[in-house]
């Protein structure tokens, strides 16, 4: 196995800055990599780092979390609970839009003649600029500068500053600023074809065949443009207005002009040289599920009103003053690495893009930063980014709880068409009506109601916010413990255990088993928890506690159940080889050759049919790993390096969501290299493309789980049952790992050096952690410091031959033999009380 950790990127087009992605070269064959790699957005809000002018793209998109067109799923067969209604995010009016023409010349990057050429996207300031030297055919010098970005204080807001500048002489200038609907609403109407597609691929989204818009509002007044919209079947509606200002010492004149699908404000200027023509253009956009157009106009229109009563550099202050609250709640910082450490805060800023302003909707798979999976809320929210949230940003954690909590009725209503009680959260949702039309890796991954009411009470444990469960949270708990506890069942004939069957676990090229071990022992937390808050609730808060027996008829012998059947829970263990089979049966399957898988074949999801993979030992993504990191405390410390030897081999990673998780546990179990080897694939799976579809939008999760990977795998954190501990893993060549915990209300920065760990309480009154057992009260005031000894690292990582070294009696199927490798656990208790 490669573990090589060396630099991705092309470091002469892209140089390195710890504060900003930089683009010194412009390549034409790939804007959907740098589309997606610059896009700006807010969560509610996001553009695609397309070229202000508008040509050279691969994906002119501009997106609005949850803003989505329905259309009716049509199955080959069908049959009863089949998802009938899907979903599809809609590439909304595109405002981003100013073409230049220079003596009637337009500027086209790919052909320009370019004299210098780069693009900054900074961290800091949350601003996307570009800055560039254009030679016209005629000869002229001609130089742009630009800068856009979407407003983490307001969220309906995006701002474009475009300004010329006629160098060495002067010319005719004009400057057409538009917003554009492309009709179709999807994103294949503009794809170009610079970049290698598969005739299939299902993270893309679909595809519109008919038109989606439908235009209710086209007006213009002076400077500003109005268009307005509703969906054709989805009902909802959009807003979209723009208005300028002009600011240059040349003669000009403007125009606008609007139609249904277009609208222009178009600057004429006699250039002289020196004398910049700068276009200050303010775009407002407002969307509805129902609210009718003219009233979004209206708030676009008083939107626009106070934007322009701001001086234009306010603007620029309040989003660098909201990133550097950001930072100071976020930053990780990663010494004597600085390759790690631009990619790592890139990787926190689209967190930031993706979440900031979501204010009561989800949180998309790709953010607002491109079209992949249609737009859809999968388990990745509370899995992969709530952790990040929960402890960095409590009250957008919160928000996006609540969100889970008004999906809640749709979810009693799929469970009632899937004949169970209590609520079935659906797999892929924007409205909260399941729409994966393929229930094998859909519906049947039912553990996504136990990963919604983990992130729950890992955010009720972050912060000690017991009242958002007495207001209703609480809700969730109970209504997916129901689910459970009728979907499970105790076995006849002496066995004393609680199973769940027919389901699908994270792994999607393993489905519809018998106890997948990661279903069972989510499903086990989920009943623990739901008895423990109601427990709790009676006993702290008995009005609460009234109102929710009445409120959903909850019965007393419920919560014996749920307690009885957690206690039961079956979590498969193999006593031969030591491990817990991922799920029933599937120790029994033939092993997957992976050793002599082509890469041309990868991921195997494009290249063979699902039963072809579903007759195979060989994994999507972690699994029974990703329930060592969630459950940790019901797997001991050698039960848990045997399961992540056994199953690393089995791994693909063909999932983004895999690397992160790999990398956390193999820095627990003592594979240092393998942990760095992991974290750095993880790190890079967009800003390298290593998926090759990061053209359709950054993978949310992934950057989420490089948060954890930091924080959960250096850094040793781990949350269970409300107790924070730390059991660190830096590896030996980093001198010092920093990051922020808002634990409480108290923010901790915590110091991570090769022999020692300091905790200071920045903020707020503290907090109690443990360090490898040891209690550490971390008071305001001075820092805190706990003195580490070294942990051993294992060596000789096993591979797929090792697991391939032992056949069963009977010799029809292949079972695995992995060699020991001891740990010595002495080393670990070194230094506590």
């Amino acid at each position: 196995m490669n573990l090589s950790t060396e630099d991705p990127l092309d470091r002469h087009r892209f140089p390195l800055d710890e504060w900003a992605l930089v683009e010194h070269e412009f390549d034409a064959n790939s804007q959907g990599l740098v589309e997606t790699l610059f896009a700006t957005g807010n969560g509610y809000l996001g553009l695609r780092g397309n070229l202000e002018e508008s040509r050279d793209g691969y994906m002119y998109g501009t997106f609005i979390n949850g803003f989505h067109e329905t259309w009716p799923i049509r199955h080959a067969e069908d049959a009863f609970g089949f998802a009938q209604v899907g979903q599809t995010i809609v590439n909304v009016p595109d405002a981003k839009i100013i073409r230049l023409f220079v003596d009637d010349e337009p500027l086209v990057i790919s052909e320009a003649d370019l004299l210098s050429y780069s693009r900054v996207l900074s961290f800091k300031d949350g601003v996307l600029t570009r800055e560039l030297d254009w030679r016209t055919p005629s000869g002229k010098h001609v130089r742009i500068r630009s800068h856009r970005l979407v407003s983490f204080t307001d969220r309906h807001y995006m701002l474009l500053d475009y300004e010329v500048e006629m160098v060495d002489r002067g010319a005719s200038i004009l400057l057409s600023s538009q917003i554009i609907n492309r009709q179709d609403g999807g994103d294949e109407f503009q794809r170009g074809k610079k970049e290698t597609e598969v005739a299939f691929d299902p993270r893309k989204a679909e595809s519109f065949t008919d038109r989606v818009l439908q235009s209710r509002i086209a007006r213009e007044e002076g400077l500003r443009s109005m268009l307005a919209y509703r969906t054709t079947h989805s009902g909802m509606t959009i807003a979209v207005a723009a208005d300028h200002d002009i600011v240059t010492d040349n003669e000009w004149d403007a125009t606008t002009r609007v139609d249904a699908d277009f609208a222009e404000t178009a600057f004429r200027v006699r250039a002289e040289p020196g004398m910049p023509v700068r276009i200050i253009k303010h775009v407002a956009y407002h969307t509805s599920k129902s609210v009718p157009t003219r009233e979004l106009a209206d708030r676009a229109d008083r939107t626009l009103d106070r934007m322009r009563e701001i001086p234009v550099e306010d603007v620029y202050t309040w989003q660098r003053e909201w990133l550097d609250d950001f930072w100071d709640r976020s930053d990780i910082i990663i010494h004597g690495h600085p390759v790690y450490q631009q990619a790592t805060r890139w990787n926190l800023f689209q967190l930031a893009q993706a979440t900031a302003r979501t204010d009561g909707g989800g949180i998309a798979a790709k953010g607002v930063s491109g079209s992949g999976y249609g737009g859809h809320y999968f388990w990745d929210t509370e899995v992969y980014v709530l952790p990040f949230l929960s402890y960095t940003a409590p009250n957008v954690a919160r928000n996006a709880l609540r969100f889970r909590h008004q999906m809640l009725d749709a979810a009693r209503q799929r469970a009632h068409e899937m004949n169970q009680k209590g609520a079935l959260f659906p797999w892929r949702t924007i409205n909260g009506l399941e729409s994966s039309a393929y229930y094998a890796a859909g519906t049947a991954q039912y553990h996504i109601d136990a990963d919604i009411s983990h992130a729950l009470m890992q955010y009720v444990s972050a912060t000690g916010d017991d009242e958002l469960l007495a207001q209703g949270a609480i809700d969730i708990l109970v209504e997916t413990a129901r689910l459970w506890a009728d979907l499970g069942f105790w076995r006849t004939g002496g066995d004393d255990h609680f199973h769940i069957h027919g389901v699908t676990g994270p792994d999607e090229y393993t489905t519809v088993v018998n106890d997948n071990l990661y279903t069972n022992v989510m499903a086990k937390a989920n009943l623990r928890a739901a008895y423990t808050a109601c427990e709790r609730l009676r006993e702290t808060d008995p009005a609460s506690f009234e109102r929710l027996t009445m409120r959903l008829h909850l019965a007393e012998e419920e919560l014996v159940e749920w307690a009885a059947a957690a206690e039961a829970m079956y979590l498969p263990f193999d006593e031969k080889l030591g491990i817990h089979p991922q799920d029933a049966q599937f120790l029994e399957k033939e092993l997957w050759d992976l050793e002599n898988t082509p890469p041309s074949q990868r991921p195997l999801l494009l290249h063979f049919h699902p039963l072809v993979i579903y007759r195979f030992q060989v994994l999507k993504q972690a699994d029974v790993v990703l329930a060592l990191l969630l459950q940790g405390n019901e797997f001991t410390p050698e039960q848990k390096r045997k399961d992540f030897e056994y199953y690393d081999a089995l791994t693909t990673g063909d999932s983004s969501l895999s690397a992160v998780v790999q990398s956390i546990i193999a820095a627990e179990v003592g594979y240092a290299d393998l942990a760095e080897h992991y974290f750095s694939t993880a790190l890079f799976v967009d800003i390298a493309n290593l998926h090759h579809n990061t053209s359709d939008g950054i993978h949310i999760a992934s950057t989420g789980g490089i948060w954890s990977a930091l924080v959960y795998g250096f850094g040793g954190m781990r949350d269970h049952g409300g107790k924070i501990t730390f059991d660190p893993r830096l590896p030996a060549d980093w001198p010092r790992l920093e990051f922020r915990l808002t634990l409480r209300g108290s923010r901790i920065r915590v110091a991570l050096e090769q022999d020692s760990m300091t905790f200071t309480a920045e903020t707020g009154s503290g907090a109690e952690v443990f360090v490898r057992g040891r209690r550490v009260a971390i008071a305001p005031g001075e820092p805190t410091t706990v003195k580490l000894c070294a942990v051993q690292e294992l060596e000789g990582y096993p591979t797929l031959s090792d697991i391939e070294g032992s056949i069963r009696e009977d010799g029809s199927v292949i079972t695995a033999s992995i060699p020991t490798i001891s740990v010595d656990h002495a080393v670990l208790d070194a230094g506590l009380d």
